[in-house]
């Protein structure tokens, strides 16, 4: 019967025979056999090429670790999460999680934010203005006292800046923000420029004021320039008492953000010590100098060296 089937010209699979080998016919497949190679996995693998075979593994690979990518897209997540928290709040000046807000006694006092210095500054420097901007509202809203605040000559690279990277300061509340220069909103006879060039020693805050803070950020570029300005109005300026109540290491010039800090803090506590020891950041190395004739700490140590070291001469 063989015979005459393969006479007849019709190819006689193997398995139909029952044969498992021998020579002529058609090639049999092991894994169909189940024969010579194993069986399942192992005799199809046997029978796969090499490109293959890492196909296959790869996708076993695949299969094995799905937990853990599941895993890691979870720990990514949660990582960009925090990360643009963090950056928020970069955004909004460097404030922290929002505080509850104390019983508030609002002050008639005005601070102006004088921003008419746009040309002097490169844009690293403008928006360091402008995050110190967003600090002085940050605190401005949860203040004990807050003061009524004014953006004067806004425009430029600084309202550039506040458009790209912070767009919702169109929709700030209790501040007062314009283009028009401080001279035009307020009468020039109640305005007070706070400049650390000054002679004039700032001692007690007047209601009936509006202190105007230099909006300029320039490493001392452009130093003395507020108080220039000032007298070319011919308009009041003074500066904080900060000489009679702090020493400090570095220069006397504050950040705007500190400046504004500094008010609402002796609004609140009736004192320019503690409101500057408050607000100072310990960079400034600022130590308390003495009241009512008392020698400071460092001197005295200073003073008691300074004899022994006689003494040992002599």
């Amino acid at each position: 019967m063989a015979n005459d089937s393969a006479t007849s010209g019709t190819p006689v699979r193997r398995e139909e025979l029952g044969e498992a080998g021998g020579s002529g016919g058609t090639p049999v497949r092991r894994e169909e056999l189940g024969e010579a190679g194993g069986s399942g996995a192992g005799a199809e693998d046997h029978s796969l090429s090499k490109r293959q075979k890492k196909k296959l593994l790869k996708q076993r690979k695949w299969e094995e670790e799905r937990e853990l990518r599941k895993q890691r897209r979870k720990d990514r997540k949660h990582q960009r999460r925090l990360q643009r928290q963090t950056d928020h709040q970069e955004d909004r000046g460097d404030v922290l999680l929002k505080r509850p807000r104390r019983d508030v006694t609002p002050s008639c006092l005005r601070l102006l934010v004088d921003c008419s210095f746009d040309s002097l500054m490169v844009m690293k420097d403008v928006w360091k203005l402008h995050k110190q901007i967003q600090r002085c509202y940050a605190e401005n809203r949860r203040a004990a006292c807050p003061v009524q605040l004014s953006l004067t000559s806004l425009g430029g690279q600084l309202k550039q800046s506040m458009d790209v990277k912070d767009q919702g300061w169109v929709n700030w509340k209790d501040i007062s923000i314009t283009a028009q220069h401080y001279s035009e909103v307020v009468p020039r006879e109640e305005l007070v420029y706070l400049t650390s060039e000054s002679p004039n020693v700032l001692e007690e805050l007047d209601q009936t004021k509006a202190y105007v803070i230099g909006g300029l950020v320039d490493h001392n570029h452009h130093k003395g320039i507020t108080f220039e300005k000032a007298k070319e109005l011919g308009i009041a300026h003074a500066q904080l008492p900060l000489s009679s109540f702090v020493k400090m290491n570095s220069r006397k010039v504050l950040a705007v953000n500190h400046v504004f800090e500094i008010i609402l803090s002796y609004l609140e506590k009736g004192s320019w010590q503690e409101a500057f020891f408050t607000v100072l950041p310990q960079r400034k190395g600022a130590v308390a100098v003495p009241q009512n004739g008392a020698a400071p700490q460092e001197e005295e140590e200073e003073e008691k060296d300074t004899s022994e070291k006689t003494e040992e001469i002599k």
